[in-house]
């Protein structure tokens, strides 16, 4: 019998992940300047280093999971395992559950069809 295991797989310490992050996004920051962009149109719709720590633990569990997009419930019980492996991300992880950041192109709310 198949099981779904929705425990991410601790692959490194926070700090790494976090100095991983923070790289990451300043980079994505540095090409947003080299185009021309606003720094005060666009930097609101980052993501912070702890959300992108918390997308990168995210998307290592669907790519376990044989990248099946999780549905509501198993994308609320990932977030919320993470949390509790990685107590310090447990803000970034309810505010990604919530509504607030629907603004952002990246938001990872997952929402049921309406048709």
């Amino acid at each position: 019998m198949a099981t779904h295991d929705d425990t991410p797989r601790r692959r490194a310490s926070l700090e790494l992940l976090r100095a991983e992050a923070a790289d990451e996004l300043s980079v994505l920051v540095h090409e947003r300047l080299r185009a021309g962009e606003d720094p005060w149109e666009f930097m609101e719709e980052l993501p912070t280093v702890d959300e992108l720590v918390v997308f990168t633990l995210r998307a290592e569990n669907i790519q376990a999971d044989g990248g099946v997009r999780p549905n509501a419930a198993r994308h609320y019980r990932v977030l919320r395992q993470i949390a509790l492996d990685y107590p310090p991300l447990t803000r970034a992880v309810w505010r990604l559950l919530g509504d607030a950041n629907t603004h952002r192109r990246w938001d990872a709310v997952v929402r049921a069809d309406a048709s």
